[in-house]
């Protein structure tokens, strides 16, 4: 990748910090992001920053094996996780992890979202795992993420937060907002009474538009 182009994936990491914090799905020091700088680098948020106040300069370059290569600041702790994901998805250039409060309040349920009931959450989500609990930072919460990893790009995890892949930037960012606003959908649908799934053919139709897509 050019010196242009890592200059404008900094902003554009740095964009999606601002706009996490922004709308209410990270707070104080929660939340990471990171993205693929090439075959064995990756960009990712610092440690202890809150997302409002990252700056480009502030961020951090590793190897896929979680070596710094460049920058002031220790990377963030949850970076075994997504560099798990780059190791185990070619497809997959970025990861977002947040804590969105109402898909959050579902994992800590033990509960996660259904992808038979909201056309776009079909399409974009996917079907969402409930990841099992490990502390965060360890390898453990990695390795919780292991069966998972095939066929899923959205994850609730349980007790913590939640985590989206994309193929780009842009993609795992709208991944995070879809997932949470979701959540909020079907907590006021469960609210107002029960919910009501969609017929199993439109299912269907709803994952064959997802596969093409991919």
């Amino acid at each position: 990748m050019s010196e242009r182009d890592e200059s404008a994936l900094r902003e554009a990491i740095c964009a999606v910090c601002r706009k996490l914090w922004e709308r209410g799905l990270v707070a104080g020091g929660d939340g990471n992001v990171s993205a693929r700088l090439g075959p064995d680098r990756v960009l990712a948020t610092p440690a202890g920053f809150s997302k409002v106040d990252v700056a480009p300069d502030d961020l951090v370059v590793v190897s896929g094996d979680g070596r710094k290569l460049n920058g002031e600041h220790a990377v963030s702790t949850e970076i075994g996780v997504h560099l798990r994901a780059y190791l185990r998805r070619p497809d997959v250039h970025a990861v977002v992890h947040a804590h969105p409060p109402t898909a959050t309040g579902l994992a800590a349920t033990g509960q996660t979202i259904p992808d038979d009931v909201l056309p776009e959450a079909t399409v974009l989500l996917g079907p969402v795992p409930l990841v099992r609990y490990a502390t965060p930072g360890t390898p453990a919460l990695a390795d919780a993420f292991e069966e998972h990893w095939t066929g899923h790009d959205a994850f609730l995890m349980a007790n913590h937060g939640a985590l989206t892949l994309g193929g780009s930037l842009r993609v795992a960012h709208q991944r995070m907002e879809s997932l949470e606003h979701t959540a909020r959908i079907l907590a006021a649908a469960r609210a107002f009474g029960s919910v009501q799934s969609l017929a199993p053919h439109e299912v269907l139709a709803l994952r064959e538009m997802r596969a093409r897509l991919h």
